[in-house]
């Protein structure tokens, strides 16, 4: 049976990759597959979370495939995009915002684009 594993992120800078996502994401390292171009992230129980690969093509500038990251309140959004921030993230100028964005749009500092959403806002939210 297939099953999906983990999202994959290409990035320039494998250790500094790992360094931004554990902290953002409060991931450890899973060193069993570790190489100068790979890296597993995982939660802190163990199960697999993201994977970081070496990658020569720069980050898209609209990509198809991005992360969404979940937060409950308009605060709490406003307190991680600032935490993101200082851990190395990069505001990005989204022109396709919707009138009243549930979302911040970020960039990794390899440039992959990331959102950091409201759920409170959203519109399925509460």
């Amino acid at each position: 049976m297939l099953r999906l594993g983990i999202t994959v992120l290409g990035v320039a800078d494998v250790e500094r990759a790992l360094r931004f996502w554990s902290e953002a994401l409060g991931l450890v390292e899973d060193p069993e597959w570790a190489s100068g171009t790979w890296r597993t992230l995982a939660h802190p129980g163990g199960a697999h979370a993201l994977g970081l690969m070496r990658s020569e093509s720069p980050a898209e500038l609209r990509p198809r495939l991005h992360l969404d990251l979940y937060t409950d309140t308009a605060d709490e959004q406003r307190a991680e995009v600032e935490r993101l921030l200082g851990l190395g993230a990069q505001r990005v100028d989204w022109e396709l915002y919707p009138p009243k964005p549930d979302f911040v749009v970020l960039a990794d500092p390899d440039g992959n684009l990331f959102c950091v959403v409201d759920l409170s806002n959203a519109p399925s939210g509460g």
